[in-house]
C-alpha cells in the first residue's frame, strides 16, 4: 500500500469518526433551542454543508484561474477545478435539501423565491451546466478553456449568494456564528463548530478521490487512444500480401465480369 493511499484511508476514517461525533453531540448532548426547539439540530448540518459548497466552487475557481494563467497552465489545475466543481455540486444539493427542510418547519413552505435560496439554486444549476459542458467537449484544451469561464461565473454567484442576506431583503437568517456576540452558546456552539471540522474532512476526502479519478480518466483516454491506434496498425501489418500477378488476374477477371453482356 502506497503512502498516498494510507493518507487517503486515514482521511476517510477520520471523516467517519468526526461525523459520528457530530451526530452524537448533535442528537444527545446538545439541548433543544428555546425558540426553534428540536429544529436547531439541523444547524449542525446545514451551515457546514453550505460552507463546503462554497469551498468546492472556490477550489474550482482557483484551479481555473491557475489554468488560464499561461505561466501556471497545467492539466493538474484543470483536474483540481473539476474536482472542486463536482464535490461542490454535491454539497450544494445537500444545502438545498437541508435548507428546504428547515424552511418547511420555520416558514411553512418547502420553497420560496428568497434571494439566498434563488441564488443557491442558480449556483447548483451552473454547477450542473459546468459538468455537462465538460462531457460535451472532447478536445482537452477547449474543454478546460470554456469550463474555466463558467467556473468564474460560478465564483461570482458564490459572492452574491454569500452576501445576499446583507445586500437584499431576505427571509433567510443572518450569520449566527461569525459575529461579535453569537446567539448560540454551550454545547450548541461546540457542536456547530465541530460540524465544520467533520464536513471539512468529508469534503477533503471527496476532493482528493475526485482529483485522482480525473487523472485516471485522462490516462484512460490517452492510453485507450494509443491502444486503438496500435491495434489498427497491427491489423494492417497482419493482412496477407497479395502477389502482383494475382492482383492483375483478379483485376482482369473483375473487368471481364463487368463487361459481360446480360442474357
Amino acid at each position: 500500500m502506497s503512502s498516498s493511499t494510507r493518507v487517503t484511508r486515514a482521511l476517510g476514517v477520520s471523516a467517519l469518526l468526526a461525523l459520528a461525533v457530530n451526530a452524537w453531540w448533535g442528537l444527545s448532548l446538545s439541548p433543544p433551542d428555546k425558540v426553534q426547539g428540536q429544529l436547531v439540530r439541523i444547524l449542525y448540518v446545514h451551515p457546514a454543508v453550505a460552507t463546503m459548497c462554497y469551498a468546492g466552487f472556490g477550489l474550482c475557481a482557483l484551479g481555473s484561474i491557475a489554468w488560464l494563467w499561461p505561466r501556471t497552465r497545467s492539466p493538474r489545475w484543470d483536474r483540481l477545478a473539476v474536482a472542486g466543481a463536482e464535490v461542490g455540486a454535491v454539497f450544494c444539493a445537500a444545502t438545498l435539501i437541508t435548507g428546504s427542510i428547515w424552511g418547511r418547519a420555520t416558514w411553512g413552505v418547502w420553497w420560496t423565491w428568497d434571494a439566498r435560496l434563488t441564488l443557491t439554486a442558480l449556483l447548483f444549476a451552473e454547477s450542473l451546466g459546468y459538468l455537462a459542458l465538460r462531457r460535451a467537449v472532447d478536445n482537452p484544451h477547449s474543454r478546460a478553456l470554456v469550463s474555466s469561464v463558467v467556473a468564474l461565473l460560478m465564483a461570482l454567484t458564490v459572492v452574491l449568494d454569500h452576501y445576499a442576506t446583507a445586500w437584499f431583503a431576505t427571509l433567510h437568517q443572518h450569520t449566527t456564528l461569525f459575529k461579535p456576540n453569537p446567539t448560540i452558546h454551550g454545547w450548541q456552539l461546540v457542536t456547530m463548530c465541530w460540524s465544520f471540522v467533520a464536513f471539512g474532512l468529508v469534503f477533503a476526502w471527496m476532493a482528493v478521490h475526485r482529483f485522482r479519478l480525473e487523472a485516471l480518466e485522462e490516462r484512460y483516454e490517452t492510453e485507450g487512444y494509443l491502444t486503438a491506434l496500435e491495434s489498427r496498425r497491427a491489423e494492417g501489418q497482419a493482412l496477407p500480401a497479395v502477389p502482383e500477378g494475382d492482383r492483375v488476374l483478379a483485376g482482369s477477371t473483375t473487368s471481364a465480369a463487368r463487361v459481360e453482356p446480360s442474357s
